[in-house]
Parts: structure tokens; sequence; C-alpha cells
């Protein structure tokens, strides 16, 4: 067998076996990933819309570990979405007398 042909089958081994991993693990992963998103949009949304700072300002709040999860902030509905890419995204909206409220899933 030539040595081409090793390196392609050892790389589709372990291709598969990262898929394996990745699928057991999904649902973990998904669950973190709402979680880090749906944290990051109400605390933003807290710290844009009830404090009053800037976006940028509110990107320090996040706790370690949280690099991932990106805020976009979205003036016209007062509201700030928080996503961890190709998993998941939430949103917070400011409700005057209510605070910071995640929408529905």
């Amino acid at each position: 067998m030539s040595t081409r042909r090793k390196w392609f089958y050892g790389l589709t081994a372990l291709l598969v076996v990262l898929l394996a991993l990745l699928a057991w693990h999904w649902r973990s992963l998904h669950a973190r990933a709402a979680l880090g998103a749906a944290y990051g949009a109400r605390i933003a949304c807290s710290c844009r819309y009830v404090e009053g700072r800037p976006l940028q300002a509110c990107q320090t709040d996040k706790e370690p570990g949280m690099g991932i999860v990106s805020l976009t902030d979205r003036p016209e509905a007062r509201a700030v979405s928080a996503s961890v890419p190709l998993i998941a995204t939430r949103t917070a909206r400011y409700r005057p007398g209510w605070g910071c409220l995640l929408d529905r899933p």
C-alpha cells in the first residue's frame, strides 16, 4: 500500500472519530452554548439599556470563557443578540419597568 493511501485512510479514520465525538457530546455542547448566549444577551442588554453604557464597554462584562460569544446591538428594538457561531443565538429586549427579558427560544 502506498504512503499516500495510508495517509488518506488515517485522516479519514481520524475524521470519523472526531465526528462521532461531536455527535456524542452534541446535547451538552448545544446546552452550554445556549446558556452562554442567553447569559451574554441578558447581561449585555442590561449593560446597554439599563446602565446606558456603549456595547463596546459591555464586552468586558462577559465571564471568563465566554470569548466565543459575540454580541450584536439592535437599537431600533432596544435589544441585544448574543450568539455562539453555528450553535445558538438568544436575544434579550429591554422593557421599561421590567428590565431586560429574554425572547422565547
